[in-house]
């Protein structure tokens, strides 16, 4: 459907008439988050009426809300791309002159999977920190709000611990700035090498995953509305929201009020950009810059910010502004923006952080049906300096070890391995059949200590992409992801098989609308051939990924993984 049918308290400029100082119009149209649209407008209606024109033509002014996850999507598509959690655009979407999304974090996911995508100035016209919002009665008894300051550290054992009451909600971080935003705290505070940091990060996605929203609104909705212990209990005790959103809520004056609670370090703030589109011409570029002009200079507009619970890009709010209890400065909440807008970017956040987070929520919360192939070849015994002198196997093995530690039960796993002539006249050899995580994962964990490199052994690949790609297909599950994810660090090395033109044609051949398998193929090293994995990989309907520093393969893992999850056939 198209965005003016999707969107809601659309507003359409006017020119004033009477205005002698400009004729004709200079259309421009913004679409922002729905909680910031009243601001922007009013500030559109101020400079409008001023008779603010761009060549003597009048400025006019098209302000839409429009949930930041549609724009998202519409622009991915625009790219031939998507983006994690997110999928693909309606088609119909018109996209803006302006993009005012709620947060920075949205224009560096599509930077990352669409480079043609570069908006200009991009520079935040708005704050609000995302904090934990809590029922007061079990933030003062839990927490000891307001008094106690609580660190994520604190939050990550509470969440975790077998015998805590809370229930933990969150709105989908793949589609949700601030969730997105707590899901990177929460990643931090388990960060660090070991068992127990791992074990830490696994049990925090689980956790919030259990509990789950796709919408804000429904997230909202499940806080308890009284009380009664029965009600605290049974409701979402704690759960990653905006300041606004908390504001936005009390004023409902529900039964049960919500503390917000600044946890420290700050979470990456809510910031606001103004992007103004790659595809806007130069009329246009220099009347966003007129509107933005009156967004960054007008006292009304920071009023008008501080009525719809925000708080201007400096962090300080306008009059009337209702502060929750134990709200930081105006510094501090500033220097939580993401570095895009001008902010010290709260716990090193860029868009290789947030691929990570995302990658990583997705091997949680989207169980497949996948069988991972490891090359054996003796190549892979070549030591990785930026690993210790770990070999390839090694670095390649550890990996999916912890990669398999993410997936839930629900999972269904299987295992192969291959080289040349590893069983008799084939090049693969099965170590695990597919079958369901909760039912082998003992046997799938043992299986890593089967990936043993053969000596002197070559890379048998066209035939195992193959093979693994019919075996896929022949227990396909309609409703999961199905997938081949193969590792390997060389080229095809086995002159007996078919010839990579022969696996393309019978990959296509094969290829069944309603039955469709992702071929995934990592590449080790710099030894491999990009571009005959990528012909490989679209030729399976999968991607390419290559980590030429074998040391990275965890992220590059946890990418693939990703990018399977794309449709359920």
């Amino acid at each position: 459907m198209a965005l003016v049918a999707v969107v809601s308290g659309s507003y359409l400029g006017y020119r004033q008439l009477s205005q002698p100082s400009c004729t004709g119009s200079v259309p421009l149209v913004v679409a922002a988050a729905p909680e910031i649209v009243e601001p922007i407008k009013a500030a559109a209606d101020a400079k409008m009426s001023a008779g603010a024109g761009v060549d003597g033509r009048c400025l006019e002014v098209t302000v839409q809300a429009a949930d930041p996850v549609e724009i998202a999507a519409a622009i991915a598509t625009k790219h031939a791309t998507t983006l994690t959690g997110v999928g693909q655009g309606s088609g119909a979407t018109v996209l803006p002159d302006v993009w005012v999304p709620d947060s920075s974090t949205w224009l560096q996911r599509l930077e990352q999977a669409a480079p043609g995508f570069s908006p200009l100035n991009a520079a935040s016209v708005a704050t609000s920190p995302v904090v934990v919002a809590m029922p007061e009665p079990l933030a003062k008894t839990m927490v000891g709000w307001p008094d106690k300051k609580l660190q994520w550290s604190d939050l990550l054992a509470q969440m975790t611990s077998s015998d805590s009451p809370l229930k933990t909600g969150i709105v989908d971080p793949a589609r949700d700035a601030s969730g997105l935003s707590a899901l990177l705290a929460l990643g931090q505070a388990s960060s660090g090498n070991g068992t127990a940091n791992e074990a830490a990060r696994v049990a925090v996605l689980r956790t919030l995953a259990l509990n789950r929203s796709n919408l804000r609104a429904d997230l909202v909705a499940k806080f308890p509305k009284s009380e009664d212990p029965a009600a605290l209990a049974n409701g979402v005790g704690l759960a990653a929201l905006s300041e606004e959103d908390v504001i936005a809520y009390n004023a409902t004056q529900p039964p049960v009020s919500l503390a917000a609670l600044y946890v420290e370090p700050a979470a990456v703030a809510l910031d606001y950009p103004f992007a103004v589109m790659p595809e806007a011409d130069a009329v246009k570029g220099n009347a966003a810059d007129l509107l933005f002009g009156e967004l960054v200079s007008s006292p009304g507009y920071r009023d008008s910010l501080a009525k719809a619970g925000l708080r201007g890009s400096d962090g300080a709010a306008g009059g009337g502004f209702a502060a929750p209890t134990g709200a930081p400065s105006p510094e501090a909440i500033a220097a939580s923006a993401p570095a895009s807008s001008g902010g010290a970017a709260a716990n090193g956040l860029d868009a290789t952080a947030i691929g990570r987070a995302l990658a990583s929520w997705t091997a949680i919360t989207s169980p497949g049906r996948m069988l991972v192939v490891f090359d054996v070849s003796g190549s892979m015994l070549s030591p990785v300096p930026t690993a210790g002198d770990k070999t390839r196997n090694e670095v390649m093995v550890e990996a999916a070890g912890r990669g398999l530690g993410l997936l839930d039960n629900e999972w269904w796993l299987g295992v192969w391995a291959f080289s040349t002539e590893l069983d008799g006249q084939r090049d693969y050899r099965e170590l695990v059949p597919i079958g369901q995580i909760s039912k082998q994962r003992d046997a799938l964990q043992a299986s890593l200590g089967e990936v043993v490199p053969v000596e002197n052994g070559a890379t048998g690949l066209y035939d195992t992409v193959l093979a693994s790609y019919l075996e896929v297909q022949e227990g396909y599950q309609a409703d999961k992801v199905n997938s081949v994810v193969l590792f390997t660090d060389g080229q095809n090395e086995d002159a007996n098989s078919i010839s990579r033109e022969e696996l393309v044609a019978q990959l296509k051949d094969k290829a069944d609308a309603k039955r469709p398998v992702r071929v995934i193929l990592i590449g080790i090293g710099n030894e491999v051939n990009k571009e005959e994995l990528e012909t490989i990989a679209a030729a399976g309907g999968g991607g390419a990924f290559v980590a030429q520093d074998p040391a990275r393969i965890d992220e590059i893992f946890l990418q693939a993984i990703a990018s399977r999850a794309a449709t359920v056939g």
